[in-house]
């Protein structure tokens, strides 16, 4: 049987592009932070990597799909943070990046992952942005290096 994987491995000039909501930004600073450290460890140049901010996560893909239209990036990081309240705002923002991430990553065919976080509290946010439960960012990013490999693969 023959195995097709992705190494965790970046050529010096793949293009990556890392959208993040500047909605919650305690959180998504931290993200950003842990997307970039992977970016790096693993290969790549930090000419190469581009941060897109938007304002809020519902408008994560709107901006994605300009991007991918594009077509001058090896893959992007999606990375938000939508912490829920007390009305169904949370509901309806998260539900629509999720589907729009999605919807727009099968239109173009190209490496996206997503790295918003969708929690119940601020204080799952915080250990989902670099404590107790790793930095979400960061697996995001290594999430996108083994794709945009992987994609070489196929």
């Amino acid at each position: 049987m023959n195995i097709i994987e992705g190494k965790l491995k970046l050529s010096k000039d793949s293009k990556v592009a890392i959208i993040n909501s500047r909605f919650n930004h305690i959180i998504t600073d931290r993200l950003t932070e842990g997307a970039r450290d992977a970016f790096l460890r693993h290969g790549g140049d930090e000419d190469n990597l581009d941060l897109i901010l938007v304002p809020g996560a519902f408008e994560v893909p709107f901006v994605l799909d300009r991007l991918l239209g594009l077509g001058k990036y090896d893959g992007v990081c999606c990375l938000g943070a939508v912490i829920r309240g007390s009305t169904p705002h949370f509901d309806y923002v998260a539900a629509e990046a999720t589907k729009g991430v999605a919807n727009t990553t099968l239109k173009y065919g190209y490496p996206v992952t997503f790295g918003i976080l969708t929690t119940d509290t601020i204080e799952q946010a915080i250990e989902r942005a670099g404590s107790k439960s790793g930095n979400k960012g960061f697996e995001a990013m290594t999430g996108l290096i083994e794709l945009i490999d992987l994609y070489k693969n196929i």
